[in-house]
């Protein structure tokens, strides 16, 4: 960290927690009405956690928006993999409220689409499923991502995405 990022902290408030990465840089801060801070970067978003702060990646937040003085994120989780395809999960949204957002409502919503690369949702046998591919933060490439809808038959969702994932690495060599 350079001398004059570690006197003027990169732009945090003061009490952040986290340990920022030496290539990132924040983009946007807004206080949080309960105390705390939501903190946008180039690798994500931090975010209360009952540590301190955590960062969840941009390509991990599945949805993000701003609503009656808050920003609701719902975060996917990693379930597992098909093939190069990785099957991921909502886990249900938070609602941070926040006193004066700032610049950090348009900051999340450019870092999170701006890392969909493409979208598709396909109807499969036992229900459906959206195929993202995403640009991981500070990772060269993309992902694949699947995230089966409710009720979709798991094993028809790996194994259409296992499918997908080799057409893929197949188009790019």
């Amino acid at each position: 960290m350079s001398l004059l990022r570690r006197l003027f902290r990169g732009g945090l408030p003061v009490g952040f927690t986290g340990r920022l990465e030496p290539e990132e840089s924040v983009a946007a801060v807004a206080e949080l009405t309960e105390g705390g801070h939501l903190v946008a970067t180039s690798l994500g978003l931090w975010v209360p956690d009952d540590d301190g702060q955590r960062r969840i990646g941009w390509h991990l937040i599945s949805k993000a928006s701003w609503s009656e003085h808050a920003m609701v994120v719902t975060e996917a989780r990693e379930t597992g993999t098909a093939g190069e395809a990785v099957l991921i999960g909502d886990l249900p949204p938070r609602r941070f409220p926040v006193s004066a957002p700032g610049k950090l409502p348009r900051a999340v919503q450019v870092r999170v689409t701006g890392s969909i690369r493409t979208r598709d949702h396909r109807d499969l046998p036992g229900g459906g499923a959206w195929f993202v591919q995403r640009k991981v933060p500070g990772r060269d490439g993309v992902v694949l991502q699947v995230r089966p809808d409710d009720g979709a038959d798991a094993e028809a969702v790996a194994r259409v995405a296992a499918e997908v994932a080799g057409k893929i690495r197949e188009a790019l060599h």
